[in-house]
C-alpha cells in the first residue's frame, strides 16, 4: 500500500482546492511545489503591512454563487471594485469603455452622442468584409480613436508583435457601456480576501502535508512511487517531455518598489497603452485593501517572452499550438493514473472563479464515483 492516495503537483489555487476536498473525502494527499511558498500565482508578500500581489494583480470576481460562497467560507472578502485607468500620452481614460471614456475622448455627454460617434468612426472601415488580422478587426469594431489610444499599443506589448501580425480572433468583440460606470466587471460578486490571498490558500491546505522547494521533474520517480494517483497542474507538454513539441506562452516580469510616500497613483491599476512605454501597467497594492499605511508598494508589469527559467502566464492559442495541445490531450487520456487540471495542464487562460469551479467539478466527479 502506497503512503498517499494523491500526489498533487502544484500548490496553486486548483491544487489547493483539490487537496482540501480530497482530504474531506478521506484521501491521503501530499502537495508539492517547486516554489518556496504555496498559493501559486495568487501568493502575496507582506511589506509594511501591505499585501503585495507578487505575480500581478488578482481580483476575484464571479457570477457563480456556489464559488463565491465557497471561497467566503474560508476568508471574508472586501468590497473592492476594479476600476482601472488607462494612460495615453499623459492623459487618463476610464476603463472599461464607458460614458466617462467617451466624454474624455470626444466630449460627448449622452449615450446617443456616443453611439453616433462610434458608428461614425466604424464606418471608415466598413469596407473591410473579413478582417485579416487583429488591427483590421479592432478598427472595424471601434474605429481609430479607441483603437490607437487604448488598444493598439497595449495589445502589441502584451503579445510582443505588431497588431497587423496577430490573428483577428483575439478580439472577437469590444464591449461598450453607455453608462457612467467604471466597474470593470459585470459579475455580481467581486473583492479581495481580507488579509490577502494567503489566508485563502493557507486555509485550503490546512491539515494537508505540503513540501515546498520540491521540483517534481527532478525527483519524478521517487515522488510517483509515493501515491496511487497524481493530480498534475503544471505544463502538460513538460509532463510528456515535450514529445509533441513545446507549447508557446507569453511571460511577465515585475519590478516592485517600496516607496516612502503614502500614495503613488491613487488607484490600484493604471494601464499604459502607448507602445513606447515598455510596461503595460503599474499596480499599487495597498488600494486593493483600502490601505492607510504611511508607505506604498508599486509594481511595474512588463510583458516578456517565455523561455527557460521564466513563468508561463498566457497561452498562445493559435492553430499550431491548439493542434499540438490536441496531441497532448490524447496522451493524457491514456494515463489513468494521472489527472490533469488547472490552467497550465489544460493550456488555457482561466479566471480564479473558473479555476475554483473546475476544481470542485473534478472533485465531485472523482470522489462520488463508486
Amino acid at each position: 500500500m502506497k503512503k498517499y492516495d494523491y500526489l498533487i503537483v502544484g500548490a496553486g489555487l486548483f491544487g489547493s482546492v483539490f487537496a482540501h476536498e480530497a482530504r474531506k473525502a478521506g484521501k491521503r494527499c501530499l502537495v508539492i511545489d517547486k516554489r518556496n511558498h504555496p498559493g501559486g500565482n495568487i501568493y502575496c508578500e507582506d511589506t509594511d503591512g501591505i499585501h503585495v500581489h507578487k505575480y500581478g494583480a488578482h481580483i476575484f470576481h464571479t457570477d457563480n454563487k456556489e464559488v463565491w460562497d465557497y471561497v467566503n467560507s474560508f476568508v471574508e472578502f472586501n468590497r473592492f471594485t476594479n476600476s482601472p485607468l488607462a494612460c495615453f500620452e499623459g492623459k487618463l481614460y476610464n476603463l472599461p469603455f464607458n460614458m466617462n471614456t467617451f466624454y474624455q475622448l470626444w466630449g460627448v455627454k449622452t449615450p446617443a452622442e456616443a453611439r453616433a460617434k462610434i458608428e461614425e468612426q466604424r464606418q471608415a472601415y466598413a469596407h473591410i468584409a473579413e478582417p485579416a488580422n487583429l488591427e483590421e478587426q479592432a478598427l472595424k469594431l471601434c474605429g481609430k480613436d479607441i483603437y490607437h489610444r487604448l488598444i493598439k499599443g497595449y495589445t502589441e506589448k502584451q503579445w510582443g508583435r505588431s497588431a497587423s501580425e496577430l490573428p483577428a480572433f483575439i478580439i472577437r468583440r469590444i464591449p461598450f457601456r453607455f453608462t457612467f460606470d467604471n466597474n470593470y466587471f459585470n459579475d455580481a460578486w467581486q473583492g479581495i480576501p481580507k488579509g490577502g490571498y494567503n489566508v485563502l490558500t493557507d486555509a485550503l491546505l490546512a491539515d494537508t502535508e505540503v513540501r515546498l522547494n520540491t521540483d517534481y521533474f527532478a525527483h519524478r520517480e521517487e515522488l510517483d512511487a509515493l501515491a496511487d494517483k497524481i493530480l498534475f497542474t503544471g505544463c502538460i507538454d513538460q509532463f510528456f517531455d515535450y514529445r509533441c513539441g513545446r507549447l508557446e506562452y507569453r511571460s511577465l516580469r515585475f519590478d516592485t518598489r517600496h516607496l516612502d510616500v503614502a500614495d503613488f497613483q491613487g488607484n490600484a491599476v493604471v494601464n499604459y497603452t502607448e507602445r513606447a512605454v515598455p510596461y503595460t501597467r503599474i499596480i499599487e497594492h495597498k488600494h486593493f485593501e483600502y490601505g492607510t499605511q504611511p508607505t506604498t508598494v508599486i509594481t511595474y508589469e512588463y510583458p516578456d517572452s517565455f523561455g527557460e527559467g521564466k513563468e508561463p502566464y498566457y497561452p498562445v492559442n493559435d492553430a499550431r499550438n491548439m493542434e499540438m495541445l490536441k496531441r497532448y490531450q490524447e496522451l493524457a487520456a491514456g494515463r489513468k493514473d494521472v489527472v490533469f487540471g488547472g490552467r497550465l495542464a489544460q493550456y488555457i487562460y482561466a479566471d480564479m472563479d473558473d479555476t475554483v469551479a473546475a476544481a470542485l467539478q473534478l472533485c465531485r466527479k472523482t470522489f462520488t464515483q463508486v
